[in-house]
């Protein structure tokens, strides 16, 4: 054992008493000392301070000294042991490592001397204790000789501890205080022990035999009529709850509880009634309410620490709680002569009855205070919803300015420390209605329900009292007084029961049981069918209610089951035609926006109703189910009408002139008319949030001000309301989807600035982050900390507004760049980082490597050249999962690090081809020859129809590989005849077309339609579906389809590019049936003329409707195709019933379905599926119908839904959807699931489908 000096001891000692002297509060509380042992022996848990005191400090160090190296030795065996095979995570090595150490000898050696040398330190501090404790014994009674009878209080000071001053307040001292706080002893004795009693320390008070006594002496002393004596007992009262333990505040808690109790109860104590009213300036209610006040403080502050004692003080402090607010007197029915109870004055400390609200909040109490009202307090809630049933009573029968009228407001201003009966009725009212708003947030609390009120035939359930909460909506006053001018607004009615109402709402199991049922929706509905029938809503009802009700509904909107209530009711297989709740609303809303109601005509609220109520309609048709039910109100062009005629307004408003009395008027007027204005821009903008919407919203003309507007909210990084459904990023997705969206983005400056924070983030780093040291080279292809300024731009750049950003630009390839040059939009920063072909761009950058890795994701082996291989093999590899291999983006942990061979001319390694068998023959099959035959009987064509398609599904299910090569041509060819062969089929009508070879021989593809001739030539060779010549084939085949379609399109002027000539890109459905044809460009034109004439043609071949005069025309300068306003606007509906986690998966990374699915569709899925199953998505088309489109990409996510979620939450969705083939998923797989999504969803989607021609609602 180490030598341990008389130093070393002082300062342990002395690290042991700052110890103490920390924790003296948590110790002198414990009721006992085993409670305080455990106190000890848990501090670490407790204390966050626990590492920084020195005692703990110095027994780190000596552990540290004594044990670091055979810990480091022990780890570095654990380690070796796992290098050697032995697999064993973190947690494990921890375990072995402390059993080595603990059962080692140099551990227990360590522990033998600390226990040594800290028994040696013990034993000194409790001698000298014991020697102070003798010395201040003699002092006192030297004290005790001097003065007689005298005490002296000034030594207690409270800095001393308290063990120190435990035999100063003695159990004869307090025996002595409790005789002279008797009434018969002189007032200044009594003020002199009482002063001894409020100076002394409150855990010596606790520890005295006496101290149940001295409650009772002192409860019995507050009813003493001198003032002062009583004030200063409840000063006492009041110390002890501030610094005393639980226990002791319990029992004086409990204490002051019952005396208010016995108080209340006594005849002998004159209580005011009800009509007299309450005057607080009167002594004795004044000296009531304190007493009430302090019980309330106490209340409120109670559960912050009561978890950590024992359960039954809080629950004596409950029940003494409960039996108190429960007192009622025995008196007249007469409710003017109604004594007042206890609860009215604790309504007036605590209108909004915040102790209840704390008391429900943990459920350690709140089951206690439930079981309790259950069992034996019941009386408090049923006299809650009587007092609330009262009060809408009077509402109801007489007249505002008869209850709380302004006049009597006025008048009685200036006593505001004197309260009527009615407004006592009214305060009580308000502490009610909070209590049971509280009560009905728990299961257990609603399910006191239904409750039978005295002179009420029946019992109030749930729902009757919600209906009552509504009406007091708009049938209360909208301003009556209450105990502060100044807060008279947040204690108006209409107001309580509206912030009530929301935060039930918020509370999702709440809300579907009280909220989420018609009967609830109609009362809150009923004054809006009132306005709409010109009657008033209700005699009170005013814009104020209106707006509360708004608030009401727009929260039950924003959640997925209120807002199914809304728009299909409670029964959605009802057959009544009573129009729902969202009908309601939406027919409301757009009589307020055209201006045709004249009841609130002139108002200065009305622009703030209107607002409201579209707010509601927002959340209704923001969602792709809710559109579809609003979409026959037009409320987009009622909403942009407001705007414009708002916007001219805006452009009116005169100068404000400097000194002049109408500048506030003016500024005012302003500011009100330009929040308007932004407000219907944000209405106008959530109908991009579902792609339906985005076509209503570019019908508008108002999708460059839209974009502006959040753009101005990106740039002040303004939050997002809690209660939208998702942020601004979503529908900013959403808008780049489209091509005039695209150009928005560019116009308002949200593309600039994006790239702007690229580069700098690229180049520079960010700014915010603080440079301690040099920041490592990237290893990724994407660094972390650009990857949101990347995904921001991947989720902008879809193929149609890239289109328009970019089409006609020659990259600027400059002789130098600056280095303060910065790229301001896409052409740049695909010069800066994506085409280094020159030494002037490479010298122009920073960060060299990690940007142009950048720019590669949108011979020396280092990350730049395995990225550039990478890319350089996709873009030249044409094939699905199984048709191609793409080198590794990442080195691998070997001798050889990176195998693949670089590609850099051509041909392409054969490393990179796959070996699947390609174009095998298939032999004919029993079921193929029934197809077959099928199609050759036609006596009936419904039946016929059905099936070939029953026949179909069986082969799919059963033998998927069956169909394809010779076996597909023939079913294709002959189905697609059948069916144009009779006009009900049919859906466009048949063209005539007589345009030969020699027409078309001059006219030239675009440079897109030509490589995308040599991807699918190289494609089908390479799955021997091609020979040669098949180039020239292709190009024949697409000039004539070039031909054939612009005989069925429309002349358009327009700014977009992608309007300005033939389809912008590659026809990639007329090059998969090139290929399905085997290269016959004769079969294949034939086939497309046929196929050109149904409907599913206007889904699969989207060149089909481009600039099509088969569409309306603000559908086509749109630019809009119907695939997208109609395909993906269902896929993303049925996504969201069928796929709820993919769904908002989606939404939480900033990305919408819509434009993946687009993608996928607009290239009939190639590089993303292997060519059979491409195959097999066109034959399903064709075969079923044009909504198996949509199917299969619900099926496509049902199989990804994994991936999905795990790239949610590293934050890369959107490069894996755009990136990575669907590896395993098979057409064929899904047919069971297809077929039931069919029966759910077909009669809803083919209607719409076939309303794309008479597309202008």
């Amino acid at each position: 054992m180490a030598h341990f000096s008389s130093e070393d001891q002082a300062m342990l000692q002395a690290m042991l008493r700052r110890l103490f002297q920390s924790v003296k509060e948590k110790i002198t509380g414990a009721p006992s000392l085993e409670c305080a042992e455990e106190i000890l022996l848990h501090l670490e848990e407790t204390d966050e301070n626990f590492h920084n005191y020195e005692f703990v400090k110095y027994l780190r160090q000596h552990i540290g000294n004594t044990l670091g190296s055979m810990i480091e030795e022990e780890m570095e065996k654990c380690t070796s042991d796992r290098n050697q095979g032995e697999e064993c995570g973190y947690d494990t090595v921890v375990q072995q490592v402390t059993k080595r150490t603990q059962e080692s000898k140099e551990y227990k050696e360590m522990m033998h001397y600390l226990k040594n040398i800290m028994i040696a330190v013990v034993e000194s501090m409790i001698n000298k204790f014991e020697e102070d404790e003798t010395r201040n014994q003699e002092r006192q009674k030297k004290i005790q000789k001097e003065k007689s009878r005298s005490y002296c209080t000034d030594n207690c000071s409270d800095s001393d501890s308290s063990f120190n001053q435990s035999y100063k307040f003695c159990q004869g001292k307090l025996q002595l205080i409790l005789d002279q706080l008797d009434p018969g002893q002189p007032k200044e004795v009594r003020y002199e022990a009482l002063q001894t009693l409020c100076s002394a320390p409150p855990s010596d008070v606790l520890n005295c035999e006496n101290w149940t006594t001295l409650c009772e002496k002192l409860t019995v002393s507050l009813s003493d009529p001198d003032p002062v004596f009583s004030d200063r007992i409840l000063k006492f009262c009041a110390q002890t709850f501030s610094l005393s333990p639980l226990h002791m505040t319990k029992e004086i808690y409990t204490s002051l509880a019952k005396y208010l109790e016995s108080y209340f109860l006594s005849r002998e104590n004159h209580i005011p009634t009800l009509s007299a009213g309450l005057d607080i300036t009167n002594p004795n209610m004044t000296r009531l309410l304190k007493k009430v006040r302090l019980l309330n403080e106490y209340q409120k502050e109670a559960p912050s620490f009561w978890i950590r004692h024992p359960e039954k003080y809080m629950e004596e402090i409950v029940e003494s709680t409960l039996s108190l607010l429960t007192v009622k007197h025995n008196q007249s029915h007469v409710v003017s002569q109604k004594i007042l109870d206890p609860i009215y004055f604790f309504a007036l400390v605590d209108t909004k009855a915040v102790w209840f609200k704390k008391w429900m909040h943990a459920h350690y109490s709140r089951t206690t205070v439930l079981r309790l009202l259950e069992k034996k307090y019941k009386s408090l809630v049923t006299t809650a919803i009587q007092q609330c049933v009262e009060y809408f009573e009077l509402c109801k029968t007489r007249k505002a300015d008869e209850t709380l009228g302004h006049s009597k407001h006025c008048r009685n201003k200036q006593k505001t420390f004197y309260y009527l009966g009615q407004e006592l009725q009214y305060i009580y009212f308000l502490h009610s209605l909070c209590l049971l708003g509280r009560l009905l947030i728990y299961k257990q609390g609603r399910k006191l329900f239904p409750i039978k009120l005295k002179n009420k035939k029946g019992l109030v359930s749930l729902i009757d009292l919600l209906v009552l909460f509504t009406q007091l909506i708009y049938y209360s006053p909208s301003c009556p007084k209450m105990t502060s001018a100044a807060h008279s607004e947040n204690y108006s009615p209409a107001s309580m029961v509206t912030e009530v109402l929301w935060i039930l709402c918020d509370q999702k199991e709440c809300a579907v049981e009280c909220l989420y049922n018609n009967i609830v929706i109609e009362t809150l509905l009923q004054p809006i069918h009132n306005l709409m029938k010109g009657n008033e809503a209700s005699p009170n009802c005013s814009e104020t209610a209106l707006i509360h009700i708004a608030g009401i509904l727009a929260r039950i909107a924003s959640e997925e089951e209120g807002l199914i209530l809304l728009l299909y009711g409670a029964n959605m297989n009802s057959s009544e035609e009573s129009p729902t709740g969202a009908h309601i609303i939406a027919q409301f809303s757009k009589k307020l926006l055209d201006e045709d109601i004249s009841i609130f005509s002139g108002s200065e609220m009305l622009p703030v109703v209107k607002g409201a109520f579209i707010s509601v309609c927002r959340h209704i048709y923001s969602t792709c189910e809710g559109l579809q039910v609003l979409i026959t109100y037009n409320l987009h062009e009622s909403i942009a009408k407001a705007w414009k005629k708002t916007s001219l307004l805006s452009e009116r408003i005169p100068t404000p002139v400097e000194g002049s009395d109408s500048v506030s008027s003016v500024s005012q007027e302003s500011q009100n008319i330009m929040a308007w204005e932004d407000n219907l821009l944000d209405d106008l903008l959530h109908f991009a949030a579902t792609p339906k919407g985005l076509l209503l919203l570019q019908r508008t003309g108002a999708i460059n001000e839209c974009v502006t507007f959040i753009f101005n909210r990106y740039a002040k990084k303004l939050q997002v309301s809690r209660h939208k459904k998702f942020g601004y990023g979503v529908l900013v997705t959403r808008v780049a989807s489209t091509a005039a969206g695209g150009i928005a983005l560019k116009k308002s400056g949200f593309i600039n600035e994006l790239i702007t924070e690229l580069w700098s983030n690229l180049e520079y780093g960010r700014d915010d982050v603080r440079v301690t040291h040099p920041r490592t080279t990237p290893v990724d292809p994407i660094d972390r900390s650009c990857q949101k300024s990347f995904l921001a731009l991947v989720n902008l750049l879809s193929y149609p507004a890239i289109y328009e950003l970019v089409r006609n630009q020659d990259l600027p390839n400059k002789t130098e760049y600056s280095l303060r040059e910065v790229p301001i939009c896409v052409i740049d920063i695909i010069d800066r980082l994506i085409i280094l072909n020159s030494e002037a761009k490479i010298r122009s950058l920073f960060n060299y490597e990690q940007s142009h890795i950048f720019g590669l994701r949108d011979f020396i082996i280092d990350g730049l050249s395995v990225e550039r291989n990478h890319v350089l093999v996709r873009i030249n590899l044409v094939g699905g999962p199984l048709e191609r291999i793409l080198p590794p983006r990442i080195l691998e942990k070997s001798d050889n690090p990176y195998p693949w061979p670089m590609f850099s001319s051509y041909p392409l390694p054969n490393c990179y081809l796959s070996d699947i068998t390609r174009n095998a023959g298939i032999n004919q099959d029993n079921d193929l020859d029934k197809l077959l035959l099928c199609l050759k009987i036609s006596d009936k064509q419904t039946e016929w129809i059905e099936n070939c398609q029953r026949q179909f599904c069986k082969m799919m299910k059963a033998k998927p590989d069956i169909i394809s090569g010779e076996a597909l041509i023939e079913l294709l060819e002959k189905f697609v005849l059948h069916l144009t062969e009779s006009p009900s089929e049919c859906y466009f009508p048949s063209v005539e077309y007589t345009a030969t070879d020699a027409n078309v021989k001059n006219e030239s593809l675009s440079s897109v339609q030509q490589l995308g001739i040599k991807m699918t030539v190289r494609y089908g060779k390479f799955l021997n579906l091609l020979k040669d010549g098949a180039e020239n084939d292709l190009t024949w085949v697409l000039k004539h389809c070039e031909r054939f379609l612009k005989q069925q399109q429309t002349s358009i002027k327009s700014s977009l590019l992608c309007l300005q000539g033939n389809y912008a890109g590659h026809d990639w459905f007329v090059s998969s049936l090139f290929m399905i044809m085997l290269g016959d460009k004769e079969k294949t034109f034939q086939f497309l003329r046929q196929f050109s004439r149904l409907l599913t043609s206007a889904f699969l071949w989207l060149p089909r409707l481009h600039i099509s005069s088969y569409l309306p025309n603000d559908t086509v300068e749109s630019g809009i195709h119907p695939v997208y306003f109609c395909s993906t606007h269902y896929i993303e509906m049925l996504l969201k019933a069928e796929l709820p986690l993919v769904f908002s998966a989606f939404h939480m990374s900033g990305f919408a379905p819509s434009q993946i699915c687009l993608q996928w569709i607009t290239q009939c899925f190639w590089n993303y599926l292997d060519w059979i199953e491409i195959c097999h998505y066109i034959a399903t088309c064709v075969f079923l119908g044009p909504d198996y489109q949509v199917y299969i990409c619900i099926a496509v996510f049902k199989h990804l839904q994994q991936d999905i979620l795990q790239h949610t939450q590293t934050q890369d969705l959107q490069v894996f959807l755009k990136e990575e083939a669907l590896h395993g998923f098979r057409v064929s797989d899904y047919f069971e699931y297809m077929e039931i999504l069919e029966q759910n969803y077909r009669t809803v989607l083919l209607r719409d489908m076939r309303n794309i021609r008479l597309q202008s609602t």
